[in-house]
C-alpha cells in the first residue's frame, strides 16, 4: 500500500515518497517481457522527479532552478504516460495505477505553478 503524502506538503519528502511508492508498486508487478520494459521506464521517470526537484532546491542560479523544475515537471508527465501503459498491460492494477497517475498530475500542476511564479518574479523585477 502506498505511503501517504506528507501532511506538511514538504515537496522534497512528497517526491521522495512518490518514488519509493513507485519502486514498491513495480516490485509487485508480474515479471514478464512487457512489464520488464515498462517498469524500467516507469522507475526511471518516477524516481527522477524527486532527484531533479532536490537539484532545483540547491540551484546555483534562477535559470538553473527553472531548468531543474522544468525537468521535474517533464518527468512527472512522463510518469503519467508510463503509468497508463502499465495499467493497460496489468488490468488488475488499474485502480492503483490511477492513484499514481493522479499524484503525477498533481505534481505536474505544482511544478507548473512554481515555474509560473518564478517567471512572474523575473518579469516584475524587470519593471
Amino acid at each position: 500500500m502506498p505511503k501517504e503524502k506528507p501532511k506538511n506538503y514538504d515537496l522534497l519528502e512528497r517526491t521522495a515518497i512518490f518514488g519509493e511508492n513507485i519502486i514498491e508498486f513495480c516490485q509487485n508487478l508480474s515479471k514478464n517481457e512487457i512489464n520488464k520494459r515498462l517498469v524500467s521506464q516507469l522507475i526511471r521517470a518516477g524516481t527522477s522527479i524527486g532527484a531533479n526537484y532536490m537539484e532545483a532546491d540547491c540551484a546555483v542560479s534562477k535559470k538553473d532552478f527553472e531548468n531543474k523544475i522544468g525537468i521535474s515537471r517533464k518527468e512527472a508527465r512522463e510518469t503519467m504516460h508510463w503509468m497508463r501503459m502499465v495499467a493497460k498491460a496489468n488490468i488488475d492494477k488499474k485502480d492503483q495505477c490511477r492513484i499514481f497517475w493522479k499524484e503525477s498530475q498533481e505534481l505536474v500542476w505544482i511544478f507548473s505553478k512554481i515555474i509560473s511564479n518564478s517567471k512572474k518574479k523575473t518579469l516584475s523585477s524587470k519593471e
